[in-house]
């Protein structure tokens, strides 16, 4: 809250960014569908809203703009709140089918919010009385919600603030009474702006140092593995995906069991991200082969990356930013693609990290608002995504939920589903969202981009089926491979017994560095390499005073130690894990190879 301003709230340049990204093309708000079991009444859903709204403060707030767009605009409580102008009420006509539901939630997904309101609206369907699956007579809530009001992560509070892990309703305590302060003139307005402005120049010192550091970083990265660098922006192939898209959504999902996916995780020592990206990549590829589109270039996804932490965990607005990665398009074997993709994850993770893009961020405070919401509208009458190379191909998003039941007034959730916005030049959506077991992959497109978007959701199916025979084809066991007894134990002891053999060897590095093994041989080592050479060891103890620690995986340390994998590859395909000062962890591991090489 401003307090100059009782009553305003300021919302960040990313957050902000979202309300300028919106033309008539494309509304910028994410949505769902949820599906509970018959019993829910509407009256009794409106009346839970009312009773719980008020712990998701962002549903009674609306915007307030600053004259002439010189500055973000605001948030400021709604004195004329009314729940009915977000909230209606509809039915299915018969049969009350799948197909009918679905166009229900495009023909919503594609309707622009009321800015002159708080940014939210749900609609509660009845008669869902032929959907395979589902009891007939269950109720759906379609509901969407503004991007400047939230992301993925921050859209669990809205999930919580509705549904109860049990048949009976929490209480809830009752909202204090409200107090609205009177809606600021565009003088004060303008006031509080001319004061911002003066503020802001001392943050730009930070953020260029902030900037100079993440370079830094990269730099350090890249020297360590220059064979694996991220993917950067606009390095994506032109494909039909990326065109100029209509006003109109087309939307579906794709429903897998969720223990099918960690399955494959677990046998191929990957992520359930990985496993998701693998199968919406098989689907990309038999959609664009299937149309003779398929570019020779692996398709790029920008994959929204959390940076809220702990503390910012019940905040709401936007604590993302961006991981470009490449989705294996060109491979044709599913399991190798896989593999392609768990690596290119990896290395653009690590990447992310490094450079904190979390302090980055805080730049789009210096975006010029007022232009960029023109700019965005030019761009989209121009048509200007047709001559061009995409930014990226797609946007794959995934937000974990819970896996137990819900319950939304005592009737059971049944299935969860999501949708987000797309643009011109970016006209297609993957929104991943899991829930009680069952995994919910959502493509959002528009006609005019994607007009058969049942045959591209139909393809994920068969790219989750695909991608499991490969899998099941490859004959792993879930226990992980089978090693040497005391394997990892005697390739230390052999480090060890070289360097006391010769306490005069030259070593790249000095200092303490901590080394652990996880997994069935598990163990901790400490490599104490300070100046005086006299006093040098390897021994298996822990250590607090190490500069770094690294951690690996068993299978995996023997598979470095045997040479058929190096330090830097390790690194970047996240099968070693570094914790401390990345410099330090790069100098050991030329002391491991100075190591390697005394024992040859």
């Amino acid at each position: 809250m401003d307090p100059s301003h009782p009553g305003l709230h300021e919302m960040t340049g990313l957050d902000a960014a979202f309300l300028y990204l919106e033309t008539p093309n494309s509304p910028m708000h994410v949505g769902g569908l949820s599906i509970m079991e018959g019993t829910l009444t509407f009256d009794a859903f409106r009346d839970l809203l009312l009773e719980r709204m008020h712990l998701v403060k962002v549903l009674t707030r609306r915007l307030v703009h600053v004259p002439m767009g010189l500055d973000k605009p605001l948030w400021i409580d709604d004195p004329d709140f009314n729940i009915d102008w977000h909230l209606h009420h509809t039915a299915l006509p018969r049969p009350g089918d799948w197909q009918q539901l679905r166009k229900l939630c495009s023909r919503i997904f594609s309707q622009p919010l009321d800015r002159s309101r708080p940014l939210w609206e749900m609609v509660f369907v009845e008669g869902l009385d032929h959907i395979p699956q589902i009891p007939p007579g269950s109720v759906a809530v379609i509901n969407k919600i503004h991007h400047a009001c939230i992301d993925g992560m921050s859209g669990s509070d809205i999930v919580g603030m509705l549904f109860d892990m049990t048949p009976e309703p929490r209480q809830i305590e009752p909202p204090p009474p409200r107090q609205i302060a009177p809606i600021p003139t565009d003088i004060e307005l303008l006031s509080r702006t001319a004061l911002s402005f003066a503020r802001r120049p001392k943050k730009l010192p930070r953020l260029l140092a902030d900037a100079a550091a993440a370079v830094g970083r990269a730099t350090a990265l890249a020297k360590a593995s220059p064979e694996t660098p991220p993917t950067l922006p606009f390095q994506a192939p032109p494909t039909p995906l990326n065109r100029p898209i209509s006003s109109r959504r087309s939307w579906n999902v794709a429903l897998l069991e969720l223990h099918r996916v960690k399955r494959l995780k677990k046998l191929m020592g990957c992520t359930v991200n990985d496993v998701v990206l693998a199968i919406c990549a098989g689907a990309l590829r038999r959609y664009l082969d299937d149309k003779g589109a398929l570019p020779r270039e692996p398709l790029v996804t920008m994959v929204p990356v959390s940076t809220r932490s702990k503390a910012e965990k019940n905040t709401m607005g936007n604590q993302v930013s961006a991981m470009f990665l490449q989705l294996a398009t060109d491979i044709d074997d599913p399991v190798e693609r896989l593999r392609q993709i768990h690596s290119n994850a990896s290395v653009g993770k690590t990447y992310q990290g490094a450079v904190k893009a979390k302090r980055l961020i805080e730049a789009t405070d210096f975006v010029p608002f007022g232009l960029a919401g023109q700019a965005a509208r030019a761009y989209s009458r121009s048509q200007l995504a047709d001559h061009h190379r995409p930014m990226f191909n797609c946007v794959i998003t995934n937000v974990p939920g819970p896996q137990i039941p819900l319950y939304l007034a005592g009737s059971q959730l049944l299935a969860q589903m999501g949708s987000a916005p797309i643009l011109d030049g970016m006209g297609l959506m993957l929104v991943v969202t899991s829930y009680n077991g069952v995994l919910a992959i959502s493509p959002t497109s528009s006609p005019a981009v994607m007009p058969d978007i049942d045959d591209f959701t139909r393809m994920i199916w068969e790219s989750a089926n695909e991608l499991e025979a490969a899998v099941n084809a490859l004959g792993l066991s879930e226990e992980g491979p089978v090693l040497p007894e005391g394997a990892v134990q005697a390739v230390f002891d052999a480090a060890a017994a070289r360097l006391a053999a010769d306490p005069e060897m030259k070593l790249p590095a000095k200092g303490v560095y901590r080394f652990e093994v996880t997994g069935k041989q598990a163990q901790v080592w400490t490599f104490r390499l300070p100046d005086a050479k006299a006093e040098r060891s390897i021994t298996q103890q822990d250590s607090d005073d190490a500069v770094c620690s690294m951690r690996m995986a068993d299978a995996d340390f023997l598979h470095m130690a045997s040479g058929k994998l190096d330090g830097p590859a390790a690194f970047m395909s996240g099968k070693l894990k570094v914790k401390g000062d990345i410099r330090a962890a790069i100098g050991f591991g030329k002391v491991l190879e100075v190591l390697a090489a005394a024992e040859a």
